[in-house]
C-alpha cells in the first residue's frame, strides 16, 4: 500500500473504527503504528469490557475521518496481543477508498430491555446503545442464545418503547448473567432517529459531567 497518511491509511496517534465484517460489531481504537501494509491499534477496553472480540484471520474494515470525508481500508487480523494493554495487528488486504458509510454513534445509555427468545423472555438493562444495535446485560435463564440467534427485542426509552427484530452477535457469560451484543434487524427509521437523539443526549450529559469533575484550575 502507498503511504500517504490520512488518505491511504489512518494517521498514527489518531482514532479509527474497526468494524468486524459480517458481525455487526465496531470497536473504537487508537492507531499506534503504521508500517508498510501493517497497522497496529489499541482498542478501547470500554468497547468490549476487556474481552477479546477478534481472532487471527478475522476480516475487518478500518474507518477513519479525513478532510474530504470518511475513508475505509480492508484488512485482516494477524495478531492479538493480550495483557495490561490489548493490541490488534492487522495487514491491509486492499487499497483505501472513500466511504459513504454513516457511522452509528454509540453512547452509554442504561434503560430496561426485554428479549423474546423462543418461548423465553429475557429481562435486563442496556449497557450502551446505537442506532445499529445494543449491548445489554440479561438475567440468565435456560440455555444462552448463540451467535446468530434471532430475538424479538423491546427497548424501553424514556419517551416510549422501541420494538424490533434483532440478532445475537455474541454472548458472554458473567456468572448468572449474560452480556449480549445484539444487532438490530429491519429497525424502522423513526426508531433509529429516536435512538440517535437519546445517544447524543447521553454523550452531552457525559461531557458535562467530565467538565464538572475537572479540577478547578483546569476549568479556568
Amino acid at each position: 500500500m502507498t503511504s500517504v497518511p490520512g488518505v491511504d491509511h489512518p494517521e498514527e496517534e489518531t482514532e479509527a473504527e474497526i468494524s468486524l465484517t459480517g458481525r455487526g460489531v465496531s470497536v473504537t481504537a487508537r492507531v499506534e503504528m503504521v508500517q508498510n501494509d501493517t497497522i497496529v491499534v489499541r482498542p478501547s477496553a470500554g468497547d468490549f469490557y476487556q474481552q477479546v472480540v477478534v481472532k487471527v484471520g478475522d476480516v475487518v474494515e478500518v474507518f477513519w475521518k479525513h478532510d474530504e470525508g470518511q475513508r475505509a481500508l480492508p484488512a485482516e487480523i494477524t495478531a492479538v496481543e493480550q495483557g495490561a494493554v490489548i493490541r490488534w495487528r492487522m495487514n491491509a488486504t486492499g487499497p483505501a477508498e472513500h466511504s459513504q458509510r454513516r457511522k452509528a454513534v454509540r453512547g452509554r445509555v442504561v434503560v430496561p430491555v426485554v428479549a423474546g427468545y423462543g418461548a423465553v423472555e429475557l429481562k435486563g438493562e442496556t449497557a450502551d446503545l446505537s442506532e445499529a444495535g445494543v449491548r445489554a446485560m440479561f438475567e440468565g435463564f435456560g440455555a444462552p442464545p448463540e451467535a446468530g440467534s434471532r430475538l424479538d427485542l423491546l427497548v424501553r426509552l424514556e419517551e416510549g418503547e422501541i420494538r424490533t427484530k434483532a440478532e445475537v452477535v455474541r454472548n458472554q457469560a458473567r456468572g448468572a448473567s449474560w452480556l449480549m451484543s445484539i444487532r438490530f434487524l429491519n429497525i424502522q427509521e423513526k426508531d433509529q432517529d429516536r435512538i440517535r437523539r437519546r445517544v447524543f443526549q447521553a454523550l452531552r450529559e457525559e461531557r458535562a459531567k467530565k467538565a464538572d469533575d475537572a479540577p478547578r484550575d483546569l476549568r479556568g
